[in-house]
């Protein structure tokens, strides 16, 4: 079974480390809505989406004055074991300066943003 946001992830991260300008990622919808999150927590920078036979994403990575705009991720729901939560059993991570990102039904929301919301769902993975 293939896991889209995974891949997308583990590529943004293995791009910032080879220290790449761009990179390319198998379009799905859902990785699109993983990216304008990424994209409006500062993570990301501009992205397309390539019309071809395949379609596929070419994304800009950010890089900051002091190296790359993350630090690393950690993956939590994974095809074989998905993984949920509460809003109540949501925990800052690393103190507050990173973001744990879940699918929830009214989209893909950070941890701040489902517990103003009160709602939990799949936590998809922390950046940081």
């Amino acid at each position: 079974m293939h896991n889209s946001v995974v891949d997308l992830i583990i590529r943004i991260k293995n791009g910032y480390m080879a220290k790449k300008e761009t990179i390319n990622a198998p379009y799905s919808k859902f990785s699109e809505e993983v990216l304008k999150k990424l994209k409006t927590l500062g993570y990301v920078g501009e992205y397309q989406i390539d019309d071809e036979a395949i379609k596929t994403m070419s994304i800009t990575l950010v890089y900051g004055k002091d190296g790359t705009s993350f630090t690393d991720v950690a993956v939590f729901s994974k095809p074989g074991r998905r993984y949920y939560v509460s809003y109540r059993d949501l925990k800052p991570v690393v103190s507050g300066f990173g973001y744990a990102i879940l699918s929830t039904p009214v989209g893909i929301l950070t941890d701040r943003e489902a517990k103003v919301k009160k709602i939990g769902g799949e936590l998809l993975f922390n950046i940081w």
